[in-house]
């Protein structure tokens, strides 16, 4: 089973970013998804995360300019990043759920420049 994320980048602030998470070996419909951030120095944090039937939450840090997406047909989510700002800078990692089962990407970095 592999999770990759892809999509990161250099971009500048108020830019936007779309990442993209895929799943081989399973089917990510059958899962609870996350995307997750870490900064450089600090622990990794949960940025948004989206149910099976597609109900997504939001941190309040991400809220309105982030959304989370999935497209189950394709085994696939999403992170749509916009309004960008220097500290959304970090390694963002896809996360997939189900029950005690969890398996993680290797992350994709995503670089605001201000």
């Amino acid at each position: 089973v592999e999770l990759v994320e892809s999509g990161g980048g250099v971009v500048q602030t108020g830019g936007s970013v779309k990442l993209s998470c895929v799943m081989s070996g399973m089917v990510l419909r059958a899962y609870e998804v996350s995307w997750h951030r870490q900064a450089a120095g600090k622990q990794r944090e949960l940025v948004a995360s989206i149910t099976l039937f597609g109900t997504p939450t939001y941190a309040d840090f991400v809220k309105g300019r982030f959304t989370i997406s999935r497209d189950n047909d394709n085994d696939a989510a999403y992170l749509q990043m916009d309004t960008l700002k220097p500290e959304d800078t970090g390694v963002y990692y896809c996360r997939a759920r189900r029950g005690g089962e969890e398996f993680w990407g290797q992350g994709t970095q995503v670089t605001v420049s201000s």
